[in-house]
């Protein structure tokens, strides 16, 4: 089987800022077809704002494509990466709100939602919000925010046995008194106004996210201080919060969605976000497709990952 590769690079037609309330703009950009078929993508993190290839999962000449970057990350104003900026109106509740301000500003009816990782948990909470909103929904590394989870990613019982040498060097980061909660610990610091202080504990925290992303090791990008503070931020907010999302979880709301056509597309051998978490999701939701790729990590880029990807947006192109 040959594996399809993206779409060729696409540039906007329309862009610009939107006034979301609380003194935030989102920026936003819309490619491909004027008069396609609306879909909205969501990028990960949370924080890690909008990157070019976002735009290459979808047949530019079928689909009207809708990207943005949520609020405090990437274009959209004020950015995280001034530490004076508050974090107060920034939930999951409010990045819904956002959506459904975008989808009425560009007057869509309907789209279709895509989204990775941190951009599958928004999607499942923006889906259960506005059900009547969403015509199909393609999730790609699942992301439910349980209690459970966070735990495998931030004790050292999860990923740091698949990366002990990561991990050590995230532990170490942090006082000895300190490690029996580094999510709070690395609180004190990333939120600290002072640079001395949230560089380097912000370089530390990023370089444990980005260290697991792929089956194979890449190099990780090499991201300004600017844009570590901001992703450093608005990552440790949410994950400090569980996500913002319901004592009871995305799961309880999935008879929602349950309607909605549905891939859902996770690596095997993902340690960020591991194929339990799509699998309970998918025992929740069998009319949605499950496929766990067996030669892929986390990474949306991935050969095996992007093609089924891009596979289920032609689909359902219509």
């Amino acid at each position: 089987m040959q594996l399809r590769e993206y779409y060729p690079p696409v540039e906007p037609h329309d862009s610009g800022w939107l006034d979301v309330g609380d003194g935030n703009e989102i920026y936003w950009e819309v490619c491909g077809n004027p008069g396609g078929k609306p879909a909205v993508f969501l990028h990960g993190g949370p924080g890690g704002g909008l990157l070019p290839d976002n735009r290459r999962f979808f047949d530019p000449s079928a689909y009207r494509i809708v990207l943005f970057d949520q609020r405090n990350c990437g274009r959209s104003r004020p950015g995280a990466d001034d530490p004076k900026v508050s974090l107060a109106h920034n939930t999951t509740l409010h990045l819904v709100a956002d959506i459904e301000r975008l989808r009425e500003h560009l007057s869509i009816d309907r789209w279709l939602v895509f989204g990775g990782s941190w951009g599958t948990t928004l999607g499942l909470a923006y889906a259960q919000a506005h059900p009547g909103r969403v015509t199909e929904m393609v999730l790609r590394g699942v992301w439910l925010l349980r209690p459970a989870d966070e735990a495998w990613a931030f004790t050292p019982g999860g990923a740091a046995h698949l990366f002990p040498a990561e991990w050590a060097e995230f532990r170490d980061a942090i006082p000895t008194g300190e490690r029996h909660d580094l999510v709070a610990a690395y609180g004190r610091r990333i939120h600290d106004p002072d640079p001395a202080v949230h560089v380097p504990a912000c370089r530390a925290w990023m370089g444990w996210e980005l260290s697991a992303n792929t089956l194979l090791p890449v190099q990780p990008p090499d991201l300004d201080d600017a844009l570590l503070l901001a992703f450093a931020r608005i990552s440790h907010h949410y994950i400090d919060n569980g996500g913002f999302l319901p004592a009871e979880g995305l799961l309880a709301g999935v008879d929602r969605i349950r309607h909605i056509p549905a891939v859902i597309v996770n690596g095997r051998y993902d340690v960020k976000t591991p194929p339990d978490q799509a699998w309970d999701l998918h025992l929740a939701w069998p009319e949605a497709e499950l496929t766990l790729v067996e030669d892929a990590g986390h990474g949306g880029s991935e050969p095996g990952t992007r093609h089924l990807l891009i596979e289920a947006t032609d689909r359902f192109r219509g």
